[in-house]
């Protein structure tokens, strides 16, 4: 026999869906012997919009340590800032190079 709707007074429960940060993806440059630093701060400067003040530090990172992380970004930003300093290295003769990788 069905449950009748009129008499049946079950708990009711609500469901609430967790809503979850989405993953962010940290843009590297790494260090080669030929891009010149003065190369390196315009990239950061204009793709990754950092003050002269903060690209020199990021630079002097990636001059010191091989790399440097840039910012964290969602996949589809992070790569299209990887493609863009690729972009402009290869207009420009240089081999700097940029990646991505999971924060």
């Amino acid at each position: 026999m069905a449950p009748d709707p009129h008499t049946d007074h079950g708990v009711l429960e609500e469901t609430r869906q967790k809503t979850r940060k989405p993953t962010l993806y940290k843009v590297i440059l790494l260090n080669d012997d030929y891009t010149t630093m003065e190369f390196v701060l315009q990239v950061l400067e204009t793709v990754f919009h950092k003050t002269p003040a903060a690209a020199h530090r990021v630079m002097m990172q990636v001059h010191l340590e091989g790399h440097a992380v840039c910012g964290a970004y969602s996949y589809e930003v992070a790569e299209t800032k990887v493609a863009t300093v690729q972009d402009l290295a290869k207009q420009d003769g240089f081999p700097l190079q940029a990646t991505l990788e999971e924060e």
